[in-house]
């Protein structure tokens, strides 16, 4: 699998230690930066960056890491046709993929440890979302962003 990856200075160290458990478990990363921890950047330009190599299909998944994760889900999920949500333990990385068919995953630095995001990684890895009871909720959410569904 080809996965995405990127982080802001809060969370180099963090990304750096999911890029290489990520190639040691036999996938192709493409690193969005940042790549030093001193290096200020503003988080949205990765998020924005990662979102639309998974947009065009240059990658299959994401992982985007910040202090808390919550800036870089609401940029990723600006790019159109982009599910990314924060998960902070196993049970939101599982849903995030298993009933809201999430391309990427967000976490935070300061929120989690690397043993916690090591583990939800190797989790999320091997998730594929099936339709089921949530096929009909994604489906919403995406004649909404096409712009084809109106509230009533």
């Amino acid at each position: 699998m080809r996965i995405a990856i990127g982080c802001d200075e809060a969370a180099f160290q963090l990304k750096e230690i999911i890029r290489q458990l990520i190639e040691s478990k036999g996938h192709e990363v493409r690193d969005f930066g940042t790549y030093d921890a001193e290096t200020k950047v503003l988080y949205p330009d990765i998020g924005f960056a990662v979102a639309t190599c998974i947009q065009r299909g240059e990658c299959e998944r994401g992982i985007l890491i910040c202090g808390t994760g919550i800036g870089m889900s609401i940029s990723a999920n600006k790019v159109d046709s982009i599910r990314a949500a924060v998960c902070h333990d196993i049970y939101s990385t599982r849903r995030s993929v298993l009933s809201n068919n999430c391309q990427i995953m967000c976490m935070g630095s300061r929120v989690i440890g690397p043993e916690t995001a090591k583990s939800m990684v190797e989790e999320w890895l091997t998730l594929n979302y099936i339709d089921g009871p949530s096929t009909e909720k994604i489906d919403r959410i995406t004649e909404y962003e096409h712009k084809t569904f109106t509230c009533s």
